[in-house]
């Protein structure tokens, strides 16, 4: 596996580069146009050194080749395998479910998941299909190379699948999730892995539907708990990639006697869930081996009276040993979160230089919409952060920090306060009938309370008149899931990030009501509600009536709602802004306005930013030094996946994303 930062960049070409990996025995030879974690390496940086693609030729990018990904017609079963046994190596053909390759007329009969990002190496793209199958397809061509198929009653929700290059008395491995289960499987032949658990699976107890992250002969997991306050633990674990067998797990949510238990006040921390790391994957030093864990928020979302405190490690970075598990150092970026401020990315490793010192650092920034810049060997703040007062509320038996932490730069990188006067939308944003609804929204609503960044939901007793809290960004940004891609040679980040809202109250739990993500069933007394929308996860939008009768609900902000940034870590500054996203809908000369979905960019050693993530269905390229965009096509069915880029074969480099139900590649002519 490649170092993650110090790269040194040649000329294209179709030899390999042969980089060194800390392994006792693993084999280190690795192709220079591999892509072989879902970050593109361990550092997640989602950067490629191929040079094929530039600015100059983008422009003539074309669709190479197209896997459609549909589920199968009813009553034809998949693998191949009789009674739905795993599947061996298969050369297209007829009988299962097949990939086929489109161009672009055919169809193909196989589902896929719409947020996965594939891998490659050595030529062999590698990724999750139709929710009970993994695909090896020949990177060239798209043709199918093998077909996993799980037995019945299984299925993977992962978002992608990890490569472990073996060493010398084990060949390379697939890895994946299935549930409660790690899968390895032989990357040649797709066949479960001899010596791996049994039959090439072991049970972790708790699923985890994102991507393991391999150091060595390490496999690292997250864990997909819900977000019921008490119920299964959040905790990270590590497994051996050679047995299945649990090396080590950490305690998210520190126990009695541990680092940081002390910020669960009244026993919170006891049966707690949800302080989780449950975003697609997670990042690592390699020369350091140390695991960056991004910890989500504790559950319940929107009401901690039952967990007074500031509550580690939830909604924090920790850093820890990668082999043992061992603390290193962590940094909270929401104390005591009633926002839903998930960590929903893992940082982004790259080295800055200031003062003409290079300094191992990393970037995160998550649906708060600030971006933290840090020392990532010791967890400081580069650019320093501040603890700020923020507002309090007034939710029955609720605890409410009195601060929260701010990076002194960058700056935010979503809307993260509405003041009425500035930031709602205008006639000349949209349409004065959709200004219209919005006004007659907020006073439906009771008019909308904001007192800036961190304003928690105000307490709504019920029978009263409404009143309303508005909050930014919502529950679901600035910067979710996709998270960033780093230059790593010049320092820059490229992140999505959008405007979204939350409106509504905290009420008193009512029997039969539905509060949302099954919280409806936990022992919580308060929880959110909303009068503005169909459920708790309503944000600030109203319909607009275009000229051929139709309505569309539209933002009530002022645009851009959606946003492809870059900033300078090495000084903290934000390099250019662009809106991500066209809607059609609009007039003529209003269409600009972004609108983005939660996948991220990856970038590339030419120049190039490329990102779909789009409600217009396209995949774009913009120049990584201006914001300019160069390259644009619409694609069937809109992306909302991590694009990712490799060399074929044939010494081609390719760029390719899942489009909902395809997986389209891309290439010159």
């Amino acid at each position: 596996m490649r170092k993650p930062v110090l790269f040194t960049i040649a000329a294209a070409s179709a030899a390999a580069v042969v980089l060194s990996a800390q392994n006792n025995g693993q084999r280190t030879q690795t192709p220079r146009g591999d892509w072989t974690t879902y970050g593109g390496d361990l550092a997640g940086t989602k950067f490629t050194e191929l040079t094929e693609i530039t600015p100059a030729n983008v422009g003539s990018l074309a669709r190479a080749w197209t896997v459609q990904l549909t589920a199968p017609p009813a009553g034809r079963r998949g693998g191949g395998a009789a009674d739905g046994a795993p599947a061996g190596p298969r050369q297209g053909g007829a009988g299962g479910v097949n990939a086929a390759v489109v161009d672009p007329s055919g169809v193909a009969q196989l589902g896929g998941n719409p947020e996965a990002t594939p891998i490659a190496v050595n030529g062999v793209v590698y990724l999750p299909a139709a929710g009970n199958g993994i695909l090896a397809l020949d990177g060239d061509t798209g043709k199918e190379v093998w077909k996993y198929t799980l037995p019945p009653g299984t299925a993977t929700t992962a978002r992608g699948v990890a490569y472990w290059p073996g060493e010398a008395n084990a060949a390379p491995r697939i890895f994946f999730t299935a549930g409660p289960r790690l899968i390895a499987l032989d990357a040649a032949t797709g066949r479960p892995a001899e010596g791996f658990g049994t039959d090439g699976m072991t049970e972790i107890t708790v699923p985890w539907n994102g991507v393991p992250l391999i150091y060595r002969n390490v496999v690292m997991l997250g864990a997909t708990t819900g977000e019921i306050p008490d119920g299964l633990p959040g905790d990270t674990r590590a497994f051996d990639a050679r047995t299945g067998r649990k090396l080590w797990e950490f305690h998210t949510v520190p126990r009695a006697g541990e680092k940081g238990n002390e910020t669960w006040q009244n026993d919170g921390w006891k049966s707690r869930s949800g302080t989780n790391v449950w975003t697609w994957h997670m990042t690592l030093d390699e020369q350091r081996g140390v695991l960056y864990m991004p910890v989500a928020g504790p559950a319940a979302n929107y009401w901690g009276g039952d967990r007074p405190g500031a509550n580690l490690y939830a909604n924090s970075i920790v850093a820890v040993d990668a082999m043992t598990g061992a603390y290193r150092w962590h940094f909270q970026t929401v104390h005591h979160d009633l926002w839903d401020s998930d960590m929903s990315n893992p940082p982004t490793l790259v080295d800055i230089t200031q003062n003409g010192r290079r300094i191992p650092a990393l970037a995160f920034v998550g649906k708060t919409g600030w971006m933290f810049i840090l020392d990532r060997t010791s967890g400081k703040a580069i650019f320093g952060v501040e603890e700020r007062k923020v507002p309090a509320g007034d939710v029955p038996g609720e605890w409410y920090s009195p601060t929260q932490p701010f990076p002194v730069k960058p700056g935010p990188l979503s809307r993260v306060e509405f003041v009425k006067e500035r930031d709602l939308v205008r006639a000349e944003d949209t349409s004065a009938d959709h200004v219209a609804a919005c006004e007659k929204l907020i006073a439906d609503s009771g008019g909308f309370y904001n007192a800036g960044p961190f304003t928690p939901f105000l307490f709504h007793e019920d029978g009263a008149p409404p009143k309303s809290t508005i909050q930014f960004p919502g529950g679901t940004g600035g910067v979710n899931w996709g998270g960033a891609a780093a230059d790593p040679r010049s320092g820059t980040v490229f992140v999505n990030a959008h405007d979204t809202s939350l409106v509504g109250w905290v009420e008193k739990k009512k029997p039969g009501g539905n509060y949302g993500r099954g919280t409806e069933g936990s022992k919580q007394p308060y929880d959110r509600a909303s009068i503005s929308g169909p459920g708790p996860y309503s944000s600030f939008t109203a319909p607009m009536r275009l000229e051929n009768g139709r309505t569309v609900n539209l933002p009530c902000t002022r645009p851009p709602w959606a946003q492809l940034i870059a900033v300078n870590t090495n000084t903290g500054d934000i390099v250019w802004k662009t809106p991500l996203g066209v809607n059609e809908d609009l007039p003529g000369g209003r269409q600009n306005v972004g609108g983005s979905g939660s996948a991220g960019p990856m970038t590339t050693a030419t120049g190039l930013v490329f990102i779909g993530a789009t409600n217009d269905r396209r995949f774009r390229a913009f120049d990584a030094k201006t914001g300019k965009e160069l390259w644009s096509t619409q694609v069937a069915q809109a992306v909302n996946a991590n694009p990712m880029s490799y060399r074929g074969k044939n010494a081609k480099q390719f760029v390719a994303v899942v489009a909902n139900s395809q997986l389209v590649a891309f290439a010159l002519p």
